[in-house]
């Protein structure tokens, strides 16, 4: 007999399911808590905890999605990196969001790269890069190389990537490995973030991978991408970048597969983020841009999601003015019932200590924890004053930060996912409310009392004791949700509003449809679809987010492991992508060759890329192979003729990768 085994690693959780495909039903579901950094932990526990019903060896494949690379750039995390831009000017670093993304990590700029027809602009040497990179700062994880028109001629970033690779042995991202299309800046932004996700992307593969190897099972290792697809491990080490929305994807196939609607609003709440998706026709729309997380517009293509920093553990803050009001996220926090699991002693002496004096803690209440036994070289002065107040353990905020000074040093180790703060989140709110009893629900009740002693504007208490409290923070989260859906419900409706959707979502006469307001006007809104409530603290919330819309709810058995479900029942698709440029009349160039007529130049790329595609699938272990052939042909009226400019064609391979062998 042969089983599926899907695992799905995200911010909180990390789940495990065993599915019989041959009678398309669940044998076996488990949960484990995330491990940082130490992944292997919780991956290992959830797998153990569902192989203990079937005998390992007769799993046939493994599939793996997750949130990781999605969360870390919602939070700003990830590894430190440099990016080459060669033939940029620095102004373009203004351009594409790139400057942001940066954050601080240096960047290099190269005499280089191509024009538009693929010829070089300046020489460039491996001794140039060399030379370029001499006085970078230690404690660099990666490069990130991009070069103008490096998608028409890519040997620049070839010879930058083979001169890095050999010069410091770290990971190196060429932009023209990730996309075909042409937006430099755009392209250098999609590099520079997978360069960023490589270290923490290839930790979660070979965790999965050792322990597959551990309890005997010989199978293959495929991972979920951001469009739902199924690639192989090795795809996904070397461009992380595609797994961004890989969880949110696999949710999408594992509400489908689940509830078997067609037609319906997909709402998947973790512990950092909330995604959400329209289903429609059965399938995920997939968004011709490409995948947008937090503030990024990436050229990866993915689902059509809107990623939100809202989800079970988001820190909880005081919204300033008169009246007392509360934000979530969109940083995620270690829920204080979860910090006090781990470090008892330390979370609850700090708690009563705060609580033993009857105003606000200066500093919250928060507890800021390290995640790893020693902190890496290349600190700057503040960071390494904080993190040797760390070195012992667990402290305090206002022992780990004494000066206002070395807050920011604080929250770039949070950034680099060095450290963790464990504060004040909805789960903890949940704890209080008794809806879950997961964790310490004694700390959640002391953080919240804690909490609650914070001020309004009119110096009155946010509230006068926890319950109520809680309660607050849970109507915030259901706001916010509902916010989240509308949003997605007025981007993806035929209609023309002439108005953001984020707007739309907001407008006093939605609110007024919501609330079923009669007078002299009566209006009312609601959603045209059910809405598919997913996560392991969806039940806890989404019921209260339906009434608000007055939708249909689902909540479907199984929901917290949604996606490790979606993870196992998807297909292999292989796309390949390629570009036939015109110089003139009877000049077309591909492939490096040269072409008199314009067919036979696309038909000798079509050829060649769906050569490319069929090996990739093949190794994939797709047997039965269906091709998808679009091209996208770009041509100009020049005295009423027309003129071809270029031909951008695309061959997509997939299928079901066979699961009756292991390899």
């Amino acid at each position: 007999m042969a089983y599926l085994l899907g695992i799905d690693t995200g911010g909180t959780y990390t789940d495990a399911v065993i599915l019989d495909e041959a009678a398309d039903a669940v044998v076996a579901t488990a949960k484990s808590l995330t491990t940082r950094p130490d992944l292997s932990l919780g991956v290992g526990a959830a797998m153990d905890a569902v192989l203990d019903t079937i005998d390992p060896a007769d799993i046939a494949m493994v599939s793996l999605s997750t949130t990781l690379a999605t969360n870390a750039l919602v939070e700003g995390q990830g590894g430190r990196v440099a990016l080459i831009l060669i033939g940029f000017e620095e102004a373009e670093l203004n351009r594409a969001g790139l400057n942001d993304a940066l954050r601080g990590d240096p960047v290099v700029f190269l005499a280089g790269g191509h024009s538009h027809a693929g010829a070089a602009l300046h020489d460039m040497t491996e001794d140039d890069v060399a030379a370029a990179i001499a006085d970078l700062p230690d404690g660099l994880t990666g490069f990130a190389v991009a070069a103008s028109f490096a998608t028409r001629n890519p040997e620049h970033e070839i010879i930058a990537r083979d001169t890095l690779r050999r010069a410091t042995g770290l990971p190196v991202t060429c932009s023209h490995e990730l996309s075909q299309a042409l937006g430099g800046p755009k392209r250098a932004l999609t590099a520079l973030l997978n360069a960023r996700l490589i270290g923490m992307i290839d930790g979660l593969i070979t965790a999965c991978e050792t322990h597959m190897a551990g309890r005997g099972i010989n199978a293959r290792l495929m991972v979920v991408r951001g469009d739902g697809a199924l690639v192989s491990a090795d795809v996904a080490r070397e461009k992380p970048i595609e797994t961004i929305l890989s969880g949110p994807a696999a949710s999408i196939a594992g509400a489908a597969w689940l509830t078997g609607e067609h037609n319906a609003l997909v709402s998947d709440i973790g512990g950092t983020t909330t995604d959400v998706c329209l289903l429609r026709d059965g399938r995920p729309q997939i968004d011709p841009q490409g995948a947008r997380v937090g503030p990024f517009r990436t050229m990866v293509e993915a689902v059509a999601m809107r990623t939100s920093g809202l989800g079970g553990d988001s820190e909880v803050h005081v919204v300033e003015g008169l009246q007392a009001g509360l934000r979530l996220g969109p940083r995620r926090l270690m829920p204080i019932a979860l910090a006090a699991t781990y470090y008892p002693d330390i979370v609850h002496l700090a708690l009563d200590q705060a609580l033993s004096v009857d105003r606000p803690a200066v500093d919250g209440g928060q507890i800021v924890i390290p995640l790893w036994p020693t902190f890496p070289q290349g600190l700057d002065p503040r960071e390494t004053i904080v993190a040797d107040r760390l070195r012992q353990g667990p402290v305090r905020f206002g022992e780990a930060v004494t000066t206002r000074m070395e807050g920011p040093a604080l929250m770039r180790l949070v950034g680099r996912g060095l450290v963790m703060l464990a504060g004040v989140t909805p789960s903890d709110a949940a704890h209080v409310l008794g809806r879950v009893a997961t964790w310490d629900a004694d700390a959640a009740e002391k953080a919240l009392t804690l909490f609650a002693r914070k001020r309004s504007g009119n110096g009155d208490r946010i509230a006068p004791d926890a319950q109520h409290l809680a309660q607050m923070i849970v109507d915030q989260l259901t706001a916010q949700t509902v916010d989240c859906l509308l949003e997605a419900a007025f981007a993806e409706d035929h209609r023309n509003w002439d108005v953001d959707p984020a707007d739309l979502s907001q407008h006093a006469l939605t609110k007024a449809g919501l609330d079923q307001h009669r007078g002299v006007i009566e209006t009312t809104v609601k959603l045209g679809v059910p809405v598919i409530g997913l996560g392991a603290s969806a039940s806890s919330y989404y019921g209260a987010v339906g009434g608000r819309l007055n939708a249909r709810m689902i909540l479907p058995e199984h929901a917290g492991v949604a996606n490790a479900i979606g993870a196992v029942v998807g297909q292999v698709a292989m796309h390949e992508t390629g570009t036939v440029t015109s110089n003139g009349a009877e000049h077309f160039a591909t492939l490096g060759q040269s072409f008199t007529d314009q067919n036979n130049a696309m038909a000798a790329l079509e050829a060649q890329l769906k050569s490319t595609a069929t090996d990739k699938a093949k190794a994939a272990g797709v047997e039965d192979i269906r091709f998808t052939i679009s091209r996208d042909i770009k041509e100009a009226t020049i005295e009423g003729q027309p003129m071809f400019l270029e031909a951008t064609i695309k061959v997509t391979a997939q299928g079901r990768p066979r699961i009756a062998d292991t390899v």
